[in-house]
């Protein structure tokens, strides 16, 4: 089965992290990369293509840094894994916005796999897509904080 990369593991827990401080200002890189243990080259460059995206703003100069471009319950995790890491799905067969179908499957309607890798898709979907940024602030108490409940999902 297809995993996130640790691109996308790290760019998710820098987003949460300037979600949990959404309204406070930017923030600067170097404190992103100490707070969630993220090499500081690295996350430079997952910062600009978010910002590229148009999912963080940036102030240059002092008091500058990154901070989210828009409020924290408008962002889905899946929006996020999708921008980073593209389809969720993990065949392109079963893929709804990048599908190919396979060059050995005679019948790509009836094809088993497909079907089983579609329901993974949409089970995926499901959840990352109805989960925002906001939901997991609410749910884990915010970067660096105890985790307020365990976050529990029904398929």
């Amino acid at each position: 089965m297809r995993t996130i990369s640790k691109r996308t593991q790290y760019g998710l827990k820098a987003v949460l992290n300037l979600a949990s401080r959404y309204g406070e200002g930017p923030v600067l890189i170097a404190t992103l990369s100490e707070e969630e243990h993220i090499p500081i080259k690295f996350l430079e460059l997952i910062l600009l293509n978010l910002k590229s995206r148009g999912i963080l703003s940036s102030k240059k100069g002092k008091g500058g840094g990154y901070e989210l471009s828009r409020p924290p319950s408008t962002i889905t995790v899946g929006s996020l894994i999708r921008m980073m890491e593209g389809p969720l799905a993990p065949l392109p067969c079963a893929s709804e916005t990048a599908f190919q179908a396979c060059d050995e499957c005679a019948d790509v309607e009836g094809c088993g796999i497909r079907i089983i890798m579609r329901q993974v898709r949409d089970a995926m979907a499901e959840i990352l897509d109805k989960t925002t940024l906001a939901d997991l602030i609410r749910r884990t108490g915010g970067p660096g904080k105890r985790k307020a409940a365990p976050l529990m999902y029904h398929i």
